[in-house]
Order: C-alpha cells, then structure tokens, then sequence
C-alpha cells in the first residue's frame, strides 16, 4: 500500500509552504543587493537554533534515514555508533575548531587551507571536494531519496530523482544559505515529529498489544544480538563495525572530518554572528544526535520482524511507512521528503560556495561584480544536480547497504583531510609540501591497504593510515624548509574557553553516550 489522495495532498500543501517561507525569509530589504556574504554566509547572522537545526537537517538526509535504517535491518543498533560518537565529535569541533575558524573570518575551508599552506593546496582540496560532494554524496542523497519515492509511489527511479533535484533547487537556488538554514528549523521539527511517529507505529504492530513499549521489548526479547553495540570477531558485519575498534579508532577520523572540516557541514556554524551562538547551536546539534538511532535505526530493527523478505536492507523504511494509516503516512513522507532536500540544498550551497570562491573569483573572474558571482553559484549547483542525476544508477542501482559504502569510500579520503588540518592548525612547523603528502598519501595508501591487509576493517585502516598520514607529514617538512613567518595559524589570540552551559552539555551528552553503551554492550 503506498499514497493516497490525501497523503499526496499533504505533500503538496508542505512543498508549497516550503518554496514560500524560503523565498520570504531569503529576501532582501529594498536597495540591497544580495552579495556573496548573503548567499553562502546567510550574512554571518544565523541565531543558535537555525544553526542546531540546520547541521541536523543537513546531516539527516536520505543517507542516514534510508541508509541506515537498512544498516539497522541488516547490522542492528550498533550502527547507531556513527550518530552518537558524532555528539561527542560536535562537542570537540565547537570547543578547538570552530573558535579558530571563526576569528579568522573564514568562509570556505580551501581559503583556510590557502592562507595556511598556500594557493596549491587551496586548488587541489577545492577540487577534491567539488567531485567528492557532486560524486559520492550528492549521488548518494539523490538515489536513497528516490528508493524511498519509488517504494511508496511507484514511481521510476530516474523521474523520482528528477523530481527530488526540481524540488530543492526550487527553494534554495534563489536564497542561498539563508533560506536554507533558516527553513531547517522547519524540517526538523517534521523529520523528528515523523520519525517518532514511524517508530511508535512499527512498534505497535511489533507487540500482540499494540503497545510501542511492549514491542521494543519484543524487539530486545527476540533480536538480543541485534542490539550488540560492540560487535564481536565472529559477527558478518564485524568487517564494518569492528567491536571496540569503533570507539578506540577510525570512526573518530570519520566524523572529525565530516563534523570539522566538511564545507557541507561546517558552513552553518561560519555563518553564526559571533562564537558563543556557533556553539549553542553546535550543542543544540550534540542533543539531537543522541535522539536521532531511536527513530531511524529502530525502525529498521522491527522490519527484520515485520517485513524479513524484502530485497535489499535499505527497503526497511519505506517498508515501515506503509504500515501508517493514510494521512500520516503523508505526513511521515513530507518528512523524509524535509530531510532529502534540505541535504539536497545544503550540498548544493557548499559546491556553489566552493565554485565560486575558491575557483572561479581568484582564477578567472577577480573583478566580477557580487551580482555574477552569485549567479555563477546557482549554476555550479544547478550543473552538480545534473551530474549526480547521470551518475547516480550506474554506481548505486547494484548496491545492498548504501550507508556502509560511503562510509567506506570516504574513508579513503578522511585520513588526509583530518592530517593536513591538523597539522597545519596545531602544529606550526608543517610545510605546504608537507600537508599535501599527507592528503596524497591518504588515498594512496587507502587503496593499497586492501591488498596488503584484505581482511583488516575499513574502520580500522582508516585509523592506521591517518597515523601514516600524520608521519609522513611531518617527515616531509622536517626535511623541507620552514614555512614563511605569516603561514602558521597563530593561537595567541584564541579563546577556547566556553560557557558554563555549553560545559554542563558536554557532561551531559558524554554521561549519556556512556550509559548507552554500558546498557547494550
């Protein structure tokens, strides 16, 4: 059973108000002209709980509700890790990262790279990410988003993605990152309302009483192994989620790289209007990570139950959608649907930001006006939707669990991608040479490691070459002359301390993180 009239209906009217509210909070007062500022740095005025709720919507697309909720099917609650480790990673990033880039009034993470290292670096990371976002994770939001629109609608895969690219470049194109973050307060209101409605209905029909809680006790009842959070030796999926492994190595290169150093991500908190409301909303964000496995990965859980035949793992959600009466299952729909496009938009806003500032103003347009430059944004976005809707079926039509290969193809890149930021932030006698053989390096290494050690975790090699990175790093510029005296990032006039409320956070979601673990280890 997929949509009704009614469920259509109340996609529609949520698509309309979407388009609306974003173009009337994107506009500017009368005489002035949106510029570069406006549109990639929402003017550097995002309060705390756009910027909260804007990493949230970013980061929940159709990835991690689609992806891992059939990770949750096939895995179980253990893939939550990725979800509530990223709280603590959050916590670190606003504490030592984001005062650094805030001071330093950046606006991309290639122009940090630039006056840090220099222009080559800056070129060849900016590039790197381009491809990185259109090849890997503009493709993969794009795809998982329309399995779930085919699944309930019927609709082909390629129309279902069209459909998907039309719908965000309608309400981010024009407003940039503004009518992004602004409007992400909305979706993620909606994505958890319906997350826990999802949730609340798969475990009712879980239990013989129809009671939510009496099935998630059916759930720890008849799939005990399903909520191992460290995986053992013997376990199929120990090769993706090796037991202590997580916690001890690679899973936290992957998230600093995703939560510190990602332009897609990191770019609601540089647009914050001054350090302490970057970190409210960095510890707003921290808070709603740790809710977030309970009303994806738990779903997944219960379709091992309710629907063991189907196909491929990442069916689990769509497959528990269609167990809501009608009417809310459009509401659930206009909720996945919130979190596909807002992801959409926020991937699109970070390759225009890229584009235009890093390549096209310093390369070939250094006198253009605010005006073209902000127009060369849209069709940097608008070309990326494109190539992801060409690209997607070719590399995903034959995939099982979609979120466990991303994260493996990405590991390829984080280890050098963490390295060079770190070195070139804490350690100040690190060379531009030095930083790019740590990013080189990375890939290389990635790829070679596989056929040295075929049977070691992804996870786990993602850890060991980030140490190689590192050393290699640093090797390199010992031998290499010092950098110029203006290069390293000075930390003198850093503050890093933070507010008693943002410490007491910090405690909180770290005593949380460990009582999950000691429950289901």
């Amino acid at each position: 059973m997929g949509l009704e009239t009614l469920d259509l209906a109340v996609v529609a009217a949520y698509a309309v108000a979407l388009i609306a509210i974003a173009t009337i909070v994107s506009r500017e007062k009368a005489g002035h002209q949106k510029d570069t500022e406006d549109y990639f740095l929402a003017g550097r005025a995002l309060p705390w709980w756009a910027i909260g709720a804007s990493l949230i919507a970013a980061n929940i697309s159709a990835e991690q509700i689609i992806g891992m909720s059939g990770s949750g099917f096939a895995v179980g609650l253990a893939i939550a890790s990725y979800e509530w480790m990223a709280a603590i990673t959050l916590i670190i990033v606003g504490k030592f990262l984001l005062p650094i880039f805030l001071k330093r009034g950046i606006y991309t993470m290639p122009q940090f790279l630039e006056k840090r290292f220099g222009v080559t670096v800056k070129y060849v990371m900016s590039l790197f990410w381009l491809v990185l976002y259109t090849v890997v994770n503009l493709t993969t939001i794009m795809w998982l988003g329309a399995t779930a629109i085919s699944t309930l609608t019927g609709l082909d895969m390629v129309p279902a993605m069209m459909a998907l690219g039309a719908f965000a470049a309608a309400y981010s194109l024009y407003g940039g990152l503004k009518a992004v973050a602004l409007t992400d307060i909305i979706q993620v209101v909606l994505l958890v309302f319906g997350g826990i409605l999802i949730t609340w209905i798969a475990l009712g029909q879980v239990s013989d009483t129809g009671s939510a809680v009496d099935g998630f006790g059916v759930l720890l009842t008849e799939l005990p192994g399903k909520f191992d959070m460290i995986l053992s030796r013997d376990n199929p999926e120990y090769i993706n989620l090796p037991g202590i492994g997580v916690l001890l190595g690679g899973m936290w290169i992957m998230n600093l790289s995703y939560w510190g150093f990602n332009q897609y991500i990191i770019q609601r908190a540089l647009g914050a209007k001054d350090i302490r409301e970057a970190q409210k909303g960095i510890m707003f964000a921290a808070f709603l990570k740790m809710v977030m496995p309970f009303i994806i990965v738990i779903p997944g859980i219960a379709a091992v139950i309710l629907a063991p035949d189907i196909a491929k793992p990442d069916q689990a959600y769509p497959e528990m959608m269609k167990l809501a009466p009608v009417g809310i299952r459009g509401l659930i729909f206009a909720a996945l649907v919130a979190a596909i496009v807002s992801s959409l938009g926020s991937m699109m806003n970070s390759i225009s930001t890229i584009f235009t500032l890093d390549l096209m103003k310093p390369l070939v347009m250094q006198n253009a006006n605010e005006k073209t430059l902000v127009n060369i944004g849209r069709a940097a976005s608008l070309t990326a939707m494109v190539i992801a809707l060409i690209i997607a079926k070719p590399m995903l039509g034959s995939s099982g669990q979609v979120f466990q290969n991303i994260q493996n193809w990405t590991g390829f890149f984080t280890p050098g991608i963490v390295a060079i930021f770190a070195l070139g932030m804490f350690w100040r006698r690190t060379t531009e040479l030095g930083g790019l053989v740590a990013v080189v390096s990375s890939i290389a290494l990635s790829a070679v490691w596989p056929q040295i050690f075929p049977n070691m975790p992804f996870m786990d090699r993602v850890g060991v070459v980030f140490l190689l990175c590192v050393g290699l790093g640093v090797l390199v510029s010992l031998v290499t002359p010092k950098p110029s005296p203006e290069k390293p990032v000075d930390l003198n006039d850093i503050e890093f301390g933070t507010s008693s409320g943002y410490n007491i956070g910090a405690v909180i979601v770290s005593a949380m993180l460990i009582a999950l673990y000691a429950i289901w280890w």
